[in-house]
């Protein structure tokens, strides 16, 4: 097992920091590492937004509901960006044509998400910590707003890191047996047996977070959490169809 993996073996969210800026040079270094990272037929459709000012931090911050996203060293945005191509595409003087269509959503959303994931292992590799903040998307509109994106785009993820002021333990992960499958689909015969040793071992972990009680089995963590609702996130189809993509639901 060489050192990587070892360190993404070791991966957890971290949500204290120390005071301790990121130098430049190393965050160029991880810039280079997310430009690296593969991309659906080489068009690049993300960007990342590097968020400095203290104002815009504090409401990111307000709309995730978490006081990390302020004071993270460094907070980043991950973003769908149609607009970029669009504008080549309109410059060589042609349309955009299907640049708006689902497949290209999906192809920025996915370049961004692997390319987050990629700095992260950069980031773990270096000594840092890092969290994801799929909280940006709680209120995706007051996100576009505040940042000023521009049609075609939209948020993906928000990635926070620097150096760690906290160990939390290792979060426990169900069995590989639910997870990985060879050839078709593994439909289980009975979930709440398959996962009765990973509830029991949930019940061990403690969340920094919350470091009163340990968690809930994870049976009740999924009941949990298909019963509540976030009312903009149900509808941020909405938000993506406002910012120019075209579901194309009829033909």
């Amino acid at each position: 097992m060489n050192k990587t993996i070892k360190v993404q073996l070791n991966h957890k969210s971290i949500r204290a920091f120390k005071d301790k800026k990121v130098d430049k040079d190393t965050l160029n270094t991880l810039f280079e590492v997310a430009n690296r990272t593969s991309s659906s037929v080489a068009m690049q459709s993300y960007s990342i937004i590097r968020i400095t000012d203290k104002e815009k931090r504090k409401k990111l911050s307000e709309i995730c509901n978490q006081p990390y996203v302020e004071t993270a060293p460094e907070l980043l945005l991950f973003i769908v960006d149609g607009f970029r191509n669009a504008k080549i595409s309109q410059a060589m003087g042609e349309g955009i044509n299907n640049g708006n269509d689902m497949d290209k959503f999906f192809q920025g959303f996915t370049d961004g998400a692997i390319a987050c994931q990629n700095m992260v292992v950069a980031i773990e590799s270096l000594g840092m910590g890092a969290v994801y903040l799929g909280s940006m998307l709680n209120d995706s509109q007051a996100v576009i707003d505040l940042l000023e994106l521009p049609e075609l785009t939209f948020p993906i993820v928000g990635l926070g890191f620097g150096y760690p002021d906290q160990a939390p333990q290792l979060k426990p992960r169900m069995d590989l047996s639910l997870k990985v499958f060879e050839n078709t689909y593994k439909i289980q015969d009975d979930y709440l047996e398959s996962i009765r040793e990973y509830d029991k071992e949930m019940k061990t972990y403690y969340d920094l977070r919350d470091t009163s009680k340990p968690l809930d089995e994870f049976s009740k963590q999924v009941v949990s959490r298909l019963k509540g609702e976030n009312k903009k996130r149900s509808g941020i189809l909405n938000v993506i169809g406002d910012q120019g993509f075209n579901f194309k639901l009829k033909d």
